[in-house]
């Protein structure tokens, strides 16, 4: 069997930026332990799996190299690209996946993703990380990852994360963010998932469901701008809309070809 493979920056102001993602077209739903299997050898933060259904709609599932996870965002992005690159007939796609139904909407040169709040609730850590250098101004969990607020930007530009701090804490992951004090980002962020075998993430679309929440309440503002400090970085827009994130970038095709397995 052969089924066509993207690699995708999403998130991304070029070549090379942003958070690399494979995506493999399917002609059904495969079974999940060749799938996982096909991550693990793409070795990618995450590797999206996309399956045609009725209604003109697809199936979408994601998985890191060890684990399958309930919501990626930059995949998701990656995959709407690949899709509409492909000549998909109409301005919005339809995903069925393990988070419901999420939308993705071309807009001028962007992809604008309709994903589910995830707004982390106050939780004191159940360890402290002695590697953040600075107190935590607070600290909270969604179902999925742990967060910690910081007062200092620059401080977590230059964090040495300690990873094996990071693993004990149980879920998803770890992301750190704090205001920015430039008028060009609301809020940096960065993404810590030693738990599923990724060390530090690029650009995370699913932390942003949690941190637009987060800093729409801190702020006061519906409509915001984070960028994800990472080595590669990533500009993440946002716009708060009830029970609902809408996430907005741009991705590109890096590279094309054929899975023969």
């Amino acid at each position: 069997m052969s089924y066509p493979l993207y690699l995708v920056d999403a998130f991304a102001s070029g070549p090379f930026t942003g958070n690399p993602a494979a995506v493999c077209l399917l002609r059904e739903e495969a079974d999940a332990e060749w799938m996982q299997r096909v991550a693990m050898e793409m070795n990618q933060a995450e590797t999206a799996f996309i399956n045609p259904l009725a209604d003109n709609r697809f199936g979408l599932r994601w998985f890191t190299p060890t684990i399958e996870v309930d919501l990626c965002g930059h995949a998701t992005l990656a995959s709407a690209h690949v899709l509409f690159s492909r000549g998909y007939e109409g301005d919005v796609i339809r995903f069925e996946t393990r988070s419901g139904e999420l939308r993705a909407t071309k807009v001028g040169r962007d992809i604008e993703l309709n994903f589910p709040a995830e707004p982390p609730m106050p939780a004191p850590l159940p360890h402290n990380l002695e590697f953040l250098g600075q107190a935590p101004v607070w600290t909270g969990k969604n179902r999925m990852d742990w967060f910690v607020t910081l007062p200092d930007a620059a401080h977590i530009r230059a964090l040495q994360p300690d990873f094996a701090e990071i693993a004990a804490l149980g879920i998803r992951g770890l992301i750190v963010t704090a205001p920015d004090p430039s008028a060009e980002y609301d809020f940096v962020s960065r993404c810590f998932f030693p738990q599923s075998g990724i060390a530090e993430d690029p650009v995370t679309g699913s932390a942003h469901c949690a941190l637009a929440a987060y800093w729409s309440q801190e702020l006061g503002k519906s409509s915001l701008t984070g960028y994800q400090a990472s080595a590669r970085g990533g500009v993440v827009k946002m716009q708060v809309d009830g029970a609902r994130i809408k996430l907005q970038g741009q991705a590109i095709t890096t590279l094309e070809g054929t899975f023969l397995a």
